[in-house]
């Protein structure tokens, strides 16, 4: 008789095992820095901020916090993850030196900002290149979505005020480019701001979209081709405005609060003018139906602006509201986008909502809490943030293909970053090798095979 022993085998542990590498998969993030250049950009970019005989390049500190972060850290301490395989990350800095760095660029203020700023800009034009056809202006277009992020702080820190869900913490605004149905997102505007910041604050919006066509490739800072999405805290005439200027003429689609006014034109709307809804695949949206508003309206708005208002039927348990009419929930969108018919810019907006998957991505790599105490601190988290998520997009999109380019974070960490390897030396050479059971060790290799194929750059 056998004696049991549970469901898993029993297994003795010790410690002093050599030549064993967890996170091996993050050589996938690795290969990434090296082969867009991240790493000289970065390098460059932080040069004035280096000290007389350092040890330790500031963009390579700054790069293995962001790496740390990608890879499920969500502090500066996490670095050490890094610190114990110099084989796979090279020497890592001392915790110390980490925080003294960020001390640096804190006080460098708009200058350190910019400068990292501009080599993540220089870097993404680049990276869009290589991205060929799976790069998001593929289709000539680029779609920038801003969203505001709720995030909790369990402590006094600066600028930490009561937020409108009656929480406590801050409220960044931030930018998302939108890869489409086939991929992920990569960020482009990151403004801190305390918790009590409103949701419909025109500057704010303004300094954010400022942000983000500055991390767009040149072609794409003005003119139809940009779409800025928002929702109905960007529906301010300041706003607006701002996006339809002269000069600027860049595509918009953002929500628009149900007014009065919105109200009884809606009422007023006859039974044949109601087109229905669609969904992505071209099939029709079931309770869904959209109409197009004019007349008083649109007094007072940029010319060419476009009054798009949706009906449809709750979800059973949704309470209706003030402003909905006929047990219809109303939506309404705003767009100076001509010569498409209004069911299409109504769908066009509703993706839009892949935004909260890039805010969830986000708060799953550092924007879970801000771990620092200052807000010019806080603001150079949010930089390292940006570049992890930088690396989490941009290493999908050049190495990965079918489901596996829509991963999010978490999906990424299992399955691939948390891989372990064994670590050989032979012929001068080093070499990893992968777990031959892991499931998607074929992944990673094909991967990396991807991105050795990559031209290096200039």
């Amino acid at each position: 008789m056998k004696k049991r022993i549970g469901f898993y085998p029993r297994v003795r542990t010790e410690g002093g095992g050599r030549g064993v590498v967890s996170q091996a998969g993050g050589v996938l993030l690795v290969e990434t820095v090296r082969k867009t250049g991240l790493d000289a950009a970065i390098s460059a970019a932080l040069g004035p901020w280096r000290k007389p005989r350092a040890v330790h390049d500031p963009g390579k500190v700054l790069l293995d916090v962001a790496l740390a972060v990608a890879l499920g850290g969500d502090c500066l301490a996490d670095v050490g993850m890094l610190r114990a395989k110099p084989a796979v990350f090279g020497p890592v800095a001392s915790d110390p030196t980490v925080s003294r760095l960020v001390d640096t660029l804190a006080a460098g203020g708009k200058h350190a900002l910019t400068a990292l700023r501009q080599a993540r800009a220089q870097v993404r034009a680049d990276v869009w290149k290589l991205a060929g056809d799976a790069a998001p202006d593929a289709a000539g277009q680029v779609v920038v979505d801003l969203d505001g992020v709720l995030v909790i702080a369990h402590s006094e820190k600066q600028d930490a005020a009561a937020t409108w869900k009656k929480t406590f913490g801050h409220h960044p605004l931030m930018g998302f480019v939108d890869h489409g149905r086939g991929g992920s997102g990569e960020p482009v505007a990151a403004l801190l701001r305390p918790g009590n910041a409103g949701s419909n604050t025109a500057a704010d919006h303004i300094e954010a979209a400022r942000l983000a066509l500055a991390q767009l490739p040149k072609k794409y800072r003005r003119g139809r081709r940009t779409l800025i999405r928002t929702d109905s805290g960007g529906g301010t005439h300041e706003f607006v405005d701002w996006l339809a200027a002269r000069g600027r003429w860049l595509s918009y689609s953002v929500g628009m609060t149900i007014t009065d006014a919105i109200h009884h034109a809606v009422l007023k709307v006859p039974a044949s003018a109601w087109t229905p809804a669609v969904e992505p695949d071209g099939e029709v949206r079931n309770g869904a139906w959209v109409a197009e508003l004019d007349g008083d309206c649109l007094k007072g708005w940029p010319k060419g602006m476009r009054l798009i208002v949706r009906k449809e039927r709750p979800h059973p348990g949704a309470q209706l509201r003030l402003t909905d009419a006929d047990g219809m929930r109303l939506t309404c969108v705003a767009t100076n986008t001509a010569r498409t018919p209004i069911a299409e810019l109504e769908l066009r907006h509703r993706q839009r909502a892949r935004a909260e998957d890039r805010i969830r991505a986000a708060r799953a790599t550092g924007l879970r809490n801000l771990p620092l105490h200052d807000a010019a601190q806080n603001q150079i988290w949010l930089e390292i943030v940006q570049i992890a998520l930088d690396l989490l997009a941009w290493m999908p999109m050049l190495a990965l293909t079918g489901q596996a380019r829509r991963w999010e974070p978490r999906r990424l960490r299992l399955r691939l970053f948390s891989a372990a390897a064994q670590l050989v030396t032979t012929g001068r050479r080093r070499i990893l090798r992968l777990a031959r059971h892991w499931p998607w060790t074929s992944v990673i290799t094909e991967a990396l095979q991807r991105l050795a194929a990559l031209p290096n750059p200039g």
